[in-house]
Order: structure tokens, then C-alpha cells, then sequence
């Protein structure tokens, strides 16, 4: 389960964002990713907190927007939606190579973090 370790990753460079802005406690991140990424958005969730259960931000919320790849034909125009890991490479309509577009994300959106909890700590 590489989400361990992405969770981890994630969450240390999250923690060091907050200690350079004076401190605090982190309230709740919110993140991209992509279908591509290779990434299993449920793992990565409790991974995520199992990473934060024993330390200084517990409770704090992993937000994870899921966004899908999009199929598309550069000859008639015609997107695909995939199913579930199921990636057709040929257009169904005219057999042209399709066009991956997206789905490669692993953003952070936003870091929500309570600074009077660094406060109430020194």
C-alpha cells in the first residue's frame, strides 16, 4: 500500500507549511487526484489517519476530489467515458488513437490550520 507513505509524505509537508506560518494545528487539507495517479482515494483516506491518530493534529480531515480521465478523439470529436479501469485506446467510432486529457493530478487545494492552537502550545 504506497498510499502509507504518500500519506506520510503529504502530511509532513503539510505539517512544515504550518510550522513555517508560525504553527498551529491542522483543521483539514483538501486535495486533488487523478484517476491516473494511481492512487486509491480510500486508501489514501485511512492512511491519512492513521498518520495524524497519535500526533499533535488528530482528527484532522483529508478532503479528496476524485477527477476522472477524459477519452478524447482528435478525428470525430467523440469523448469516452471510461469504465473503471478500463482504458480503450482506439476510437469505438473510427478507431483513431485517443487523447488522454487530465487525470494525473496530486494537488493540494487548501490547508485549513487553527494558529490559537500554537498559541495555547508555547
Amino acid at each position: 500500500m504506497h498510499e502509507l507513505s504518500i500519506a506520510t509524505e503529504l502530511y509532513s509537508s503539510l505539517r512544515a507549511e504550518v510550522d513555517g506560518r508560525g504553527g498551529g494545528r491542522i483543521v483539514e487539507a483538501k486535495i486533488v487526484v487523478g484517476e491516473l495517479s494511481a492512487i486509491e482515494p480510500r486508501l489514501l483516506h485511512f492512511a491519512w489517519e492513521a498518520v495524524v491518530e497519535d500526533g499533535p493534529d488528530r482528527g484532522a480531515a483529508l478532503d479528496i476530489e476524485w477527477r476522472p480521465v477524459v477519452q478524447r478523439c482528435t478525428e470525430c470529436g467523440v469523448v469516452e467515458a471510461s469504465e473503471s479501469n478500463a482504458w480503450l485506446r482506439l476510437c469505438p467510432q473510427c478507431a483513431e488513437p485517443l487523447q488522454l486529457e487530465g487525470g494525473r493530478e496530486l494537488d493540494v487545494v487548501s490547508l485549513a490550520f487553527d494558529e490559537a492552537s500554537a498559541n495555547e502550545e508555547a
